[in-house]
């Protein structure tokens, strides 16, 4: 028995989305057949809402319901520091760990040579002219420490140098409750570059 062209467009429709394969697409299109319709419209609701209403800040690149962000918009922040990073998930994380209180600027991605994403395909430029017109002390790079982000931190510092008079690189290394024995060589050196005094 073949399914009915509306599930198969369903289904489709979820395989579209990062991270989502056949199986799951299938599951979560069967889940939204069977669920109850208040909960299949808040789903509808909640998207068109959000698609609708959120937008990019023009300051930091962040999405937002206001432009400025709150982020941008907070005067208790400390506007000498800003810190880089790939994505507006980046910038949700960083926040959550509420360790950091300067600004912030999303990049849209990370250079890819391989895969054709260079310098103008990500912010480059405007980070660039943001740098220009701020009084930024310290930039902190926090790209993925994948080769893509690597490739972007490089290129970023020798870009921002000029500009700004502390650029520095988030630290990395081991992750809490991780065996020694089982890190890459890569990620021991990371670990011992990135050591402070204790």
């Amino acid at each position: 028995m073949t399914r009915p062209k509306a599930v198969e467009r369903m289904i489709e429709a979820f395989r579209t989305m990062p991270g989502i394969g056949p199986k799951m697409a299938e599951r979560l299109s069967y889940h939204i057949l069977r669920a109850p319709d208040s909960q299949v419209s808040e789903i509808v609701n909640s998207i068109a809402d959000a698609k609708g209403s959120v937008k990019i800040c023009g300051k930091c690149f962040n999405i937002t319901q206001s432009d400025p962000c709150d982020v941008c918009d907070d005067s208790t922040r400390d506007k000498t520091t800003l810190c880089v990073v790939e994505t507006p998930q980046d910038l949700t994380a960083f926040s959550a760990v509420k360790q950091y209180y300067g600004l912030y600027f999303v990049l849209g991605g990370a250079l890819s040579p391989l895969d054709g994403v260079g310098p103008n395909d990500i912010r480059v430029k405007e980070l660039l002219n943001r740098l220009k017109s701020d009084s930024i002390a310290e930039l902190i790079i926090a790209t993925d420490t994948d080769s893509k982000g690597e490739i972007t931190a490089l290129f970023l510092a020798e870009q921002i140098k000029p500009l700004v008079p502390k650029v520095t690189r988030i630290g990395y290394g081991l992750p809490m409750g991780g065996d020694l024995e089982y890190a890459d060589e890569i990620t021991l050196t990371r670990a011992l570059q990135g050591r402070r005094e204790m």
